[in-house]
């Protein structure tokens, strides 16, 4: 019988437009809050990989759900900077977001040498695009989202996968 940490729950979804996109994040962002609120004396580390090709909609759903937690003004891509980090407060919270886009990264020894390990840490929010560029480096996420492009040039097809400590909480299961 597997262990209730291995256990991992499913969904998946037809996300039809932009929009669609961003009530999922919305979503995940009520489940953060709820999360926060519910360990306000020892706030969680939580992590979602987002993964998908070039133009599959990992960055649209970044900047929704930074939006959705309650980020005003521009939410920069951090293709060449390789990570963001926005301060927000959720559920009543502090929380800080470090959004990561690893398309540029080198390899897994580039990861480990720009110390990115110490974001991934108690009251914050990692957020990776492209987790496979430091493969092996990152813990297991809470929360994989696979994104896909559909034919219309705005549906996409989304799988969530739920791992990990707060995995299962995150999906948006109602």
């Amino acid at each position: 019988m597997p262990q209730p940490d291995s256990v991992k729950a499913v969904l998946y979804l037809d996300l039809p437009d932009e929009a669609a996109t961003a009530e999922l994040a919305g979503a995940i962002a009520e489940r953060v809050a709820a999360l926060m609120r519910e360990h306000a004396d020892s706030p969680p580390a939580m992590q979602i990989q987002l993964q998908g090709d070039l133009g599959a909609g990992k960055t649209t759903f970044a900047r929704a759900l930074l939006r959705a937690l309650g980020h005003v003004g521009r939410v920069k891509s951090p293709t060449y900077s390789l990570c963001e980090p926005y301060e927000l407060s959720a559920g009543g919270a502090p929380l800080t977001v470090f959004h990561f886009d690893l398309y540029r990264l080198g390899g897994p020894d580039e990861w480990a040498d720009a110390g990115f390990r110490d974001c991934f840490r108690a009251g914050a929010l990692c957020l990776v695009e492209w987790p496979e560029r430091a493969a092996g480096q990152l813990c297991a996420p809470d929360l994989l989202l696979e994104l896909s492009a559909q034919e219309d040039a705005d549906a996409r097809k989304a799988m969530l996968t739920a791992g990990g400590a707060h995995g299962t909480l995150l999906l948006p299961l109602h």
